[in-house]
């Protein structure tokens, strides 16, 4: 079953704010990056149950990017992947902890 996808306004700031980082290092890497999120994404929307599952209540699950250090957190409902945040591995967990939306 393929669910919909949601992301949520905090996921599109942290997904934009990296590719206008990456940018900034070399143009056209954000585009690069843009485009892994995407991969990751599709993947987690046909088969969200194959990443970890890092919370119960609600159920969090993360996914990795290929080539880009960056975690992308999402709960999972019958209908939908909600992500709710995209965070370069290196930030400490409690950032994504205080945004899991409420069931």
């Amino acid at each position: 079953m393929t669910h919909r996808l949601i992301v949520r306004p905090e996921a599109e700031a942290d997904i934009t704010a990296a590719a206008v980082w990456y940018d900034e290092r070399r143009p056209k890497l954000g585009d690069d990056f843009l485009s892994e999120v995407e991969v990751a994404l599709a993947s987690a929307v046909l088969n969200p149950r194959q990443y970890p599952r890092i919370r119960r209540k609600p159920e969090v699950r993360r996914t990795l990017t290929a080539r880009f250090p960056y975690r992308i957190f999402f709960v999972l409902t019958p209908e939908a992947v909600i992500v709710f945040r995209v965070l370069h591995a290196a930030r400490h967990d409690r950032e994504w902890k205080r945004n899991v939306p409420k069931p």
